[in-house]
C-alpha cells in the first residue's frame, strides 16, 4: 500500500480574552469625567458639591454646638453644684469637730444649741456622701474616698459619744477620747474630703474646657460653603449675564445666618462661662478655703483648752504646744484667704461681707491672745471663759466670721448661677435651627442649579 502523507493540524484563530472587570469606583469616575466634559454635567456636580457643603457644614454645627451646650449643662447643674457640695461636706465635718469640742468645753453644761449644731453637721455630711456617691462613676476614686468616708463617720460618732459620756462623769478618758476623735478627723476624715472636692473641682474644670473651645471644624466648613456658594454664583453670572439666582442667594443666606448664629452665639456663651468661672468659681473656691480654715482654727482653739499642753511639737528646736501652734498656720491662712477674695471681690455685695469678715478675725486675734496669756499663766476657769464665754469670748468672733463668709458664698453662687445660665442660654436652639437652615439651604442650592438645568432641556 502507498503512505499517504498527513498534514500536521494547523492552528485555529486565537479566542480574545475577556477583558478585565472594572470596579464601580472606576466606573463611577468616567461616568464624572465624562459627565465633567458638558455644561448640564458640570452643574449637576456643582449642586452636588454645594448641596453636600452646607449639609456637612450644618451636621458639624449641631454636633459641636450639642456637644458644647451639654457640657454648659453640665457646669450648671451637675459638676458645680457637686463640687460645691463636696465643700459642705469638708465644712460640715469641720464644723462638726468644731461643734463637738466647744460641747466637750462646757462639761455638763453643753448648751442645746451646741448639741443640734453638732447633729445637724453630720446629718449635713452624711446627705452631701448620699449625693456624691450617687453621682460617682463606679469605680472611680471617688466612689472610693466616698467609701471611705461612710466608714469612718460612723466610727468619729462613737468616739464622740464615748467622750462625752466620761466628760459627763468627769473622767479624764473623756479627754482622750476626743482627741482621738480630733485625730481622726484631722488624719484622716478631713484629707479624705478635701481629695473629694479636689476630684470635683478637676471634673469642673473639665467640663468648662469641653464647653468653651472655639468650634474651628464647623466654622471652617461655614467658610468653605460660602465660599463654595460665591464662585456658583460667580459662575453663573459670567455665563448668563444674570445678577441673581433665587436658589443660590436662599442657600447663602442661611449658611450666613447659621455661620454668624454659630460666631456670636459661642463668643457671648464663652464670655458667660468665662464670667462665671472668673466672677464666681476662683471667688468661691478661695471663700470655702477661708471658711475651712477659720473652722480648723475654732477646733484648734478649743482643743488646746482640752488638752492642756498635753500635745506638743517640736520646730527647729522649740517645743510649743501643738494645738496653738496650729491655731496659728490656720489664722494666717484665713487672713491670707480673706485678702484674696476681697481683691477677686467685683462689687460692693461682694466685698462688704469680706471686710466685715476680716474686721471680725482682727478682734478674734486680740482675744484670743488675751485667753492664752491667761492659759499659759495657769487661769484655766478665764481662759475658757475668754473662748466660750456669753459674751466677749472668742467664739462670738469665729461665728460672725463664719456668717459673713456663708453670706459672701452665697453671693458669689448666685453670681456663678446667672454668668453661666446666660452662657448657656446663648447657644439654646442652635443645634436644632443649624439642622433645620442647613436642609433649607441644601435645598436652596439644588433648586438654584436645578432652575438652570431646566434651560438644557
Amino acid at each position: 500500500m502507498p503512505t499517504v502523507a498527513t498534514v500536521p493540524p494547523q492552528p485555529g484563530p486565537q479566542a480574545p480574552a475577556p477583558a478585565s472587570r472594572r470596579t464601580a469606583f472606576v466606573e463611577g469616575a468616567e461616568r464624572v469625567r465624562a459627565a465633567a466634559t458638558t455644561e448640564p454635567g458640570r452643574l449637576r456636580i456643582i449642586g452636588a458639591v454645594l448641596a453636600l457643603l452646607v449639609v456637612a457644614f450644618g451636621a458639624v454645627t449641631a454636633w459641636q454646638s450639642s456637644e458644647r451646650a451639654a457640657a454648659a449643662d453640665d457646669v450648671l447643674h451637675s459638676s458645680q453644684p457637686l463640687s460645691s457640695g463636696a465643700a459642705d461636706i469638708y465644712r460640715s465635718l469641720a464644723d462638726a469637730n468644731t461643734a463637738a469640742s466647744s460641747g466637750f468645753l462646757a462639761g455638763g453644761q453643753e448648751s442645746a444649741a451646741s448639741r443640734d449644731r453638732y447633729e445637724k453637721d453630720i446629718r449635713t455630711a452624711a446627705a452631701g456622701l448620699v449625693t456624691a456617691a450617687a453621682n460617682a462613676d463606679p469605680g472611680s476614686p471617688s466612689e472610693a474616698t466616698i467609701t471611705k468616708l461612710n466608714k469612718l463617720l460612723p466610727e468619729y460618732k462613737g468616739l464622740i459619744e464615748r467622750a462625752r459620756t466620761y466628760n459627763r462623769q468627769g473622767y479624764p478618758v473623756g479627754g482622750a477620747y476626743l482627741r482621738y476623735a480630733n485625730e481622726k478627723m484631722q488624719r484622716e476624715m478631713l484629707p479624705a474630703a478635701e481629695d473629694l472636692y479636689t476630684k470635683e473641682n478637676q471634673r469642673l474644670d473639665a467640663d468648662y474646657g469641653d464647653a468653651t473651645p472655639y468650634p474651628w471644624a464647623a466654622i471652617a466648613l461655614g467658610v468653605v460653603a460660602l465660599a463654595g456658594l460665591a464662585f456658583a454664583q460667580h459662575r453663573d453670572y459670567r455665563r448668563t449675564n444674570r445678577v441673581l439666582n433665587h436658589g443660590l442667594v436662599a442657600a447663602t443666606a442661611a449658611t450666613t445666618v447659621v455661620l454668624l448664629w454659630l460666631v456670636v452665639g459661642h463668643m457671648v456663651a464663652r464670655s458667660g462661662l468665662n464670667g462665671s468661672y472668673d466672677d464666681g468659681i476662683r471667688s468661691l473656691n478661695v471663700l470655702h478655703d477661708a471658711r475651712i480654715a477659720s473652722l480648723k482654727a475654732r477646733g484648734n482653739e478649743n482643743l488646746s483648752l482640752v488638752a492642756r499642753g498635753a500635745e506638743t511639737i517640736t520646730v527647729d528646736g522649740q517645743t510649743y504646744d501643738a494645738y496653738y501652734y496650729d491655731f496659728d498656720k490656720d489664722i494666717s491662712a484665713l487672713g491670707k484667704g480673706l485678702a484674696e477674695a476681697r481683691r477677686l471681690a467685683d462689687d460692693q455685695a461682694g466685698t462688704q461681707p469680706v471686710t466685715a469678715a476680716e474686721g471680725n478675725m482682727a478682734v478674734w486675734k486680740q482675744r484670743h491672745t488675751a485667753a492664752r496669756t491667761e492659759d499659759e499663766n495657769g487661769n484655766y476657769q478665764q481662759a475658757l471663759a475668754k473662748v466660750i464665754g456669753a459674751k466677749g469670748a472668742t467664739g462670738e468672733c469665729f461665728d460672725s466670721v463664719d456668717s459673713n463668709l456663708r453670706h459672701a458664698i452665697d453671693h458669689e453662687q448666685a453670681q456663678f448661677k446667672q454668668a453661666a445660665t446666660d452662657g448657656r442660654n446663648a447657644m439654646a436652639g442652635l443645634p436644632v435651627g443649624a439642622a433645620v437652615l442647613a436642609v433649607l439651604g441644601a435645598a436652596g442650592a439644588v433648586a438654584g442649579i436645578g432652575r438652570r438645568l431646566s434651560e438644557y432641556r
